[in-house]
């Protein structure tokens, strides 16, 4: 069977500076896998050469045994942005009922209000105008859009951002039975604790390069340290 999502040897510069090396890294299916690197340092740039919406310089993306290039590739995807922002003219519903088209899907009143419920967010707020939301209730909008979708892999770049303490363990909570139901996610974030308890594998991107790819607790055994916080910042101080 195809896995879901395969990055080789993707290399990409801007002017004179090179982001990304040679990196290399295969998302299997059934599982989360979290992305780490500081922040600035080519996290999202690999995320849209995964979805064609960057060119890399060399290297090869696969999406469940499709090209990247080959719109066929992005039938079993759902993307989330960092800076997420649907149109303001939308209503939450609208929003959602427009997404789930791409899919082939109708609303469904019943799942999306336990995915509400269980992303701490009001199902009647979906009846409001994207205007009123704020930064939280529209990053809960774009996930419940996001999880409704069904799609076999969902990449998320950075959806902790915006979260309070408890919609960040709602979402992990949501992560964790998208992941059950035998779909696959790929996600960054720079809070590596939600990682440390949710992911099955990461791969660590540091000076352009990835220096680990494996299991957190491989990684924290490593570096012989109790958290990935304090073994990341082991990883970079050492190199």
């Amino acid at each position: 069977m195809n896995i879901p999502l395969k990055v080789f040897e993707i290399s990409k510069k801007f002017t004179d500076k090179t982001v990304l090396n040679k990196v290399s890294f295969d998302v299997k299916e059934n599982e989360i896998f979290g992305f780490i690197g500081l922040n600035g340092m080519g996290k999202t740039t690999l995320i849209k050469i995964i979805l064609d919406l960057l060119d890399q310089d060399h290297g090869e993306v696969e999406i469940f045994g499709v090209s990247r290039v080959l719109p066929e590739s992005r039938k079993r995807i759902c993307y989330l942005p960092e800076k997420f922002q649907p149109s303001q003219h939308l209503k939450g519903i609208e929003f959602v009922t427009f997404v789930l088209d791409f899919y082939g899907k109708k609303f469904d009143a019943n799942k999306a209000r336990q995915i509400c419920e269980n992303l701490d967010l009001k199902f009647d707020v979906l009846k409001q105008k994207v205007t009123k939301y704020s930064k939280g209730m529209t990053q809960k909008l774009g996930l419940l859009a996001v999880f409704l979708s069904e799609a076999d892999l969902v990449i998320l770049d950075e959806p902790m951002s915006g979260l309070d303490p408890k919609a960040r363990i709602a979402l992990k909570k949501e992560m964790i039975a998208y992941k059950n139901s035998g779909k696959t996610i790929f996600f960054s974030s720079h809070i590596l604790s939600d990682m440390d308890e949710i992911c099955g594998s990461i791969a660590v991107l540091n000076e352009a390069k990835i220096v680990y790819e494996g299991t957190p607790v491989g990684f924290k055994n490593k570096h012989h340290e109790v958290s990935l916080d304090k073994a990341f910042l082991k990883e970079i101080k050492a190199s």
